[in-house]
């Protein structure tokens, strides 16, 4: 009984924490004016959740410990994210606005393998999106580098990109069914989903659930950080 217990206020506090950085995320994206908030609203979110995820030995984080980090984070990367932001987005936009463009107009057979080469395109694009941030977080190193380790992770970590599309799916149909949700967590439940398929399968260095939280299994011995795409925990942010 003092194992659910201890289990259930576990699972209220992420709960919490969660919905602390959803209202903090809008906050701070009015506070940005929305176009110069919205990214830096994104890089702080994560911000938080690493600095979670890291906090092994005690993630029973309170409110204001939420909302101080996350401000502390925001306003750190407040020029640094909207560099790295903007550039994403505009090429995604502008993929995105070429799927629409094959879609509406009937350019017979060349049209249709058009179109499916952009689905797969927008499909790696949105993978890419989704790893850059948490690694961006994780690392303090310039934009291309972070580019370059998260494109890799789309190939080399598949297991990684195979769960953040599974559980993103889940949180859509969840926010579909249930459209309460979306308003109370926003963006701040798919990002930690997000974060949490990479701490759990991406093996970062830094932060690697197979590090921080290790189980002991007969080949667990045989199990090291070679096969990451990053190496080292060369600039690796403390």
């Amino acid at each position: 009984m003092q194992r659910f217990a201890v289990g259930y206020e576990f699972i209220c506090r992420i709960i919490m924490m969660v919905a602390v950085v959803h209202v903090a995320f809008i906050v701070h994206t009015a506070l940005g004016l929305v176009v110069a908030g919205f990214f830096p609203s994104v890089a702080a979110t994560c911000s938080v959740y690493r600095t979670w995820i890291l906090d092994v030995a005690d993630r029973s984080w309170t409110v204001k410990r939420s909302w101080v980090t996350f401000h502390r984070a925001w306003k750190t990367e407040f020029a640094s994210a909207n560099v790295f932001g903007w550039p994403q987005f505009l090429i995604w936009a502008l993929l995105i606005w070429d799927y629409w463009l094959t879609m509406r107009n009937d350019m017979g057979t060349m049209g249709v393998i058009v179109s499916g080469v952009l689905v797969v395109v927008n499909l790696v694009y949105g993978l890419f999106v989704f790893l850059s941030w948490p690694v961006r977080s994780n690392f303090d190193q310039g934009p291309m580098w972070v580019v370059r380790t998260s494109l890799s992770m789309v190939v080399a970590r598949p297991l990684c990109s195979f769960m953040v599309i599974v559980l993103l799916v889940i949180v859509l149909w969840a926010y579909r069914q249930w459209p309460g949700l979306m308003a109370a967590f926003g963006l701040a439940v798919p990002m930690f989903a997000d974060m949490m398929a990479v701490y759990s399968w991406g093996r970062l260095p830094g932060m690697d659930v197979h590090v921080l939280e290790p189980r002991e299994t007969k080949d667990s011995k045989h199990k090291n950080q070679n096969d990451a795409p990053v190496s080292s925990d060369a600039g690796v942010r403390r």
